[in-house]
């Protein structure tokens, strides 16, 4: 994953420019906490995440809840469920981050996502 300054999110599809971009897809856009990322001594992006947060615990977020990301909405879908592909960064990885993995959302509302941006809930 390449780290970006900014990025144009788009409406029930995904992050412009995203081969996972799915119009309908309730896993358009994963957020994980760099909190999670330093105790596993990984570097943000190696796990492909597309957000990376800091200060706010992404496994907890319940479906449904609503986040403001810069001009963006977000709902949550899902918890993301860790992959074979894990393997491949750490042995044991996959079972590391079991409940850990970050939060699947999809784009109620598109718009620019900046490095920096707040992320909020809305009630």
């Amino acid at each position: 994953m390449e780290e970006l300054e900014q990025i144009r999110a788009v409406e029930d599809s995904g992050l412009e420019g995203w081969a996972h971009a799915r119009t309908g897809s309730p896993r358009q856009v994963l957020l994980m906490d760099s909190e999670t990322l330093d105790l596993m001594d990984l570097q943000p992006g190696i796990i492909r995440e597309n957000i990376t947060t800091c200060g706010i615990n992404v496994n907890g977020l319940p479906a449904g809840q609503r986040l403001r990301v810069g001009e963006t909405q977000l709902e949550v879908s899902v918890a993301c469920t860790p992959c074979d592909l894990l393997e491949k960064i750490r042995p044991g990885l996959r079972r590391e981050l079991r409940g850990r993995r970050g939060t699947l959302c999809r784009l109620i509302a598109g718009g620019m996502i900046r490095r920096g941006d707040n992320i909020e809930r809305i009630p």
